[in-house]
């Protein structure tokens, strides 16, 4: 049988090695509280950098586009300036119109497909799988589940 020395005397008083211990528990809470705010200080101004680039990155890609719909405009002028070697020039506009009108509208009615199978915007899946949980917790089995 081992003995310990109590970390009280019988005078009510602390030994020296509790009070060791007290102080390296303060020490530790200091360093983990410095340790989490200097951790999250770095985060912050990593989020920040990052956002600035993100910022840069999008600005780009938005001037990207605006030229890219200028170009697209030169492309629809050139087309019809060509199709004028063989029609009239006024029939020509027109028909790079039309063919530009109906890739628009097959755009868009693919577009509304698209749309329709997205909504509702709730995850149903994932609800579903909340409610199961939720029966699970309670104590019920949910349907076509075995465990």
């Amino acid at each position: 049988m081992t003995t310990q020395t109590p970390a009280v005397h019988q005078d009510g008083h602390r030994t020296a090695s509790d009070e060791q211990v007290g102080v390296l528990v303060a020490q530790l809470t200091q360093d983990v509280s410095r340790l989490v705010r200097d951790e999250l200080q770095l985060a912050k101004i990593e989020l920040k950098d990052k956002g600035k680039e993100a910022g840069v990155g999008v600005g780009l890609f938005g001037g990207a586009g605006a030229i890219a719909f200028y170009g697209l405009g030169a492309l629809v002028a050139t087309a019809i300036l060509g199709l004028a070697y063989v029609v009239p020039a006024w029939l020509a506009a027109l028909i790079v119109t039309v063919v530009l009108f109906a890739i628009a509208g097959v755009a868009a009615l693919l577009g509304k497909r698209h749309v329709s199978r997205a909504t509702p915007p709730v995850p149903q899946r994932a609800v579903h799988g909340v409610h199961e949980d939720l029966e699970a917790l309670k104590g019920h089995q949910p349907e076509g589940r075995k465990v």
